[in-house]
Order: structure tokens, then C-alpha cells, then sequence
């Protein structure tokens, strides 16, 4: 019996070992995963939900971010995107995706509302379910949202607006701005320091109107038509949302007035291929869409796993350096990019 007892007892040696050493194994993929704040899988094994509201679908900006937060969920590993918004900018029917988000039970809730105002409060109700929630690309800054990823500074955006259309005017003239959504936060910061600015730096250059189309390509393009009717000696048009900035500069297309009646916008590269190339508009200014929807995913990962935001965070190779401020709890995806006939075939949406 002396053999079998010494057998027994390396065994259950052996089965103590190898308990011992599943523990720090474990432990050790936990701390490496708590560690991990930057760029890479996530080591946790716990997959989190994280949802993405737009302000709507089926546009070539919003699935633009929806690609870069595919991108972002592949890459982490730990992350199950999940994308739904209205198919017209309704901030009801968008209030009821996010309605819908919580009584799945999300783990982060991120939206780019309409209504910021009438958003607010969905957020609180999120948050008193258990659901961590930010905003991306459209902040409701008198919300309870624990982060707002931002595309670049409101007076980056507006300066860089004013500039480029300024320039192509000859620093002169009167202006109008096709804006979207006559209640989004971002839409009207940036037209706040379009007047600004071109108050202080252009004195000789007057914006005449802002209009608002909604999310509609085919009205912007007629309010565009309407203003250059009612001002003979209009000679700059801004659109400044991705449905806008083709929609005015077809309007100049349609007019016979290219080279007359100067116009720039927040278009997607694509969209606005045709219009950079035969000169109906000089430039979109806009930033890295995809890169904006794998922050936003990346975003919510953070949030899920309560890891907080560093001042300088390493998000992924092509995002190495994105600031948080701690005071607004804002991410900055960086600088405003001006997209031209020159560099529009880099992108591909």
C-alpha cells in the first residue's frame, strides 16, 4: 500500500501545482489587462456592449464611423458594436433607439443627438439604469454623458470654414450658410465662430443669411438656389453638414456660376469628388471619419471597464496622441483637415 499512498499523494502534489499555477496565470491576465490602457486587444474576457446612436443612418459620414467602429472592435477584442439610428434626423425617432439601447441593457451608450436638450434626459435615465454614456461628434454638453468625442475644436472647425471660402472669395463679399439641424450643438458652435471670425479677421466680408435644410441634400441644394436669387451679388456659400456641402455647391453647378459663387463644406470626401474636381467648391473641411468612429468604439470600451482617460491617450497606431481634457471630459481627435481636388483619392468614402 506504501507505493500507492506515495502516488496518491504526488498527485494530489501535482493537482495542487497546477491549481497554483492556473491562479497566477489568471492573475497575471488581469493585471496585464488592467495595464493595457493604450493600443491592442483587450486581455479581459468579458465581452461589453457598446452602442452607437447617429444622428442618422445610411449616410456616407455616420457609416463612415460606423466602419471605424467595426475596426476598433475587431482590434480590441472585447468589444460587441452595435449601430442603429433614424433614417431621417428626427430627434423622437432617435430617442427611441436610445430608448430601445437601454432596455437592452448596453454597457455604454454613446449618441450623436439631434436634440441635445430633449437627449438629456434619456442619458440620466441611461445612467440610472447602469449604463455608462458619451457623446460623439454632436455633444449634449448639459448632460449627465461621462466623455464627448469630438472630431476637432468648434473654432478649428469654424476658422478653417471662414478661411478657406474667405480666400477663394478674395478676402471680400457677402456670404450664406445652408446649415442642417437647427438645433445641433456642434452645427452651431461652429457657425457662432464663422460670424465671429469673419467679423474680426474679414471686415470687409458679410454673412447675409443661415438657413437650415435639415439632413437633406435636394432642400439644400434649393435653399442655396434661393439665396443666390435673392442676393444677385452673393459670391460664397458655406454647407455646413455632409448633406449641405454637396447640396450647395450643385446649386452653383446648376446656376452656370462656378468661378462666380465660391463655396466650401463639411463634406465627405467622396460626395464631394465631383464638385472639388470641376471647381462648383473649393474645399471640404472635414477630419478622418473612421478614425473618429474607432475612437468613439474605443471610447466605450474604456468607459465599460471603468478605466479612465490619461491626458494623452494611446488609442491605436493612427491614433497615438489623442488629448482628453479633464475639465470638459472631452477626447480631441486633433486638427480639422482640408480635402481638396489634390488629396480627395486618399479616401474612400
Amino acid at each position: 500500500m506504501r507505493p500507492a499512498r506515495k502516488l496518491s499523494a504526488l498527485v494530489a502534489l501535482g493537482a495542487a501545482a497546477a491549481i497554483a499555477l492556473t491562479g497566477c496565470t489568471k492573475k497575471n491576465e488581469a493585471d496585464t489587462g488592467a495595464a493595457a490602457g493604450g493600443a491592442g486587444a483587450s486581455t479581459s474576457a468579458t465581452t461589453y456592449k457598446v452602442a452607437f446612436v447617429p444622428k442618422l443612418q445610411g449616410v456616407p459620414y455616420f457609416e463612415a464611423m460606423n466602419a471605424g467602429g467595426e475596426k476598433a472592435a475587431a482590434a480590441l477584442g472585447n468589444v460587441e458594436w452595435l449601430y442603429q439610428g433614424p433614417t431621417q434626423a428626427d430627434a423622437a425617432a432617435q430617442a427611441d433607439i436610445v430608448r430601445s439601447y437601454i432596455q437592452q441593457k448596453v454597457d455604454t451608450l454613446i449618441v450623436a443627438p439631434n436634440d441635445p436638450d430633449s437627449m438629456a434626459p434619456l442619458l440620466q435615465q441611461a445612467k440610472a439604469a447602469g449604463i455608462h454614456v458619451a457623446t460623439a461628434d454632436t455633444d449634449a454638453p448639459n448632460s449627465v454623458r461621462e466623455a464627448f468625442v469630438n472630431q476637432a475644436t468648434a473654432d478649428g472647425i469654424g476658422q478653417a470654414l471662414t478661411d478657406s471660402l474667405l480666400t477663394a472669395m478674395g478676402g471680400s463679399g457677402k456670404y450664406a450658410i445652408v446649415s442642417c439641424g437647427q438645433t445641433a450643438e456642434n452645427l452651431n458652435s461652429w457657425i457662432a465662430v464663422q460670424k465671429s471670425y469673419t467679423a474680426s479677421k474679414y471686415p470687409n466680408a458679410q454673412i447675409v443669411d443661415v438657413v437650415y435644410a435639415g439632413e437633406d441634400q435636394a432642400k439644400a441644394t434649393q435653399m442655396a438656389t434661393d439665396l443666390m436669387n435673392a442676393h444677385p451679388d452673393l459670391t460664397g456659400l458655406v454647407g455646413e453638414c455632409t448633406s449641405s456641402a454637396p447640396g450647395v455647391a450643385q446649386a452653383v453647378q446648376d446656376a452656370n456660376k462656378v468661378g462666380k459663387v465660391f463655396t466650401v463644406g463639411l463634406g465627405t470626401p467622396q460626395s464631394m469628388k465631383p464638385y472639388l474636381d470641376n471647381g462648383s467648391s473649393t474645399a471640404a473641411i472635414l477630419w478622418d471619419v473612421e478614425n473618429l468612429g474607432y475612437l468613439t468604439a474605443w471610447t466605450g470600451a474604456q468607459l465599460a471597464e471603468g478605466k479612465p482617460f490619461a491626458a494623452t491617450n494611446d488609442v491605436s497606431p493612427d491614433l497615438s496622441a489623442v488629448a482628453y481634457d479633464a475639465g470638459t471630459k472631452t477626447l480631441l481627435l486633433g486638427p480639422p483637415l482640408a480635402i481638396t481636388k489634390d488629396n480627395v483619392d486618399k479616401f474612400n468614402y
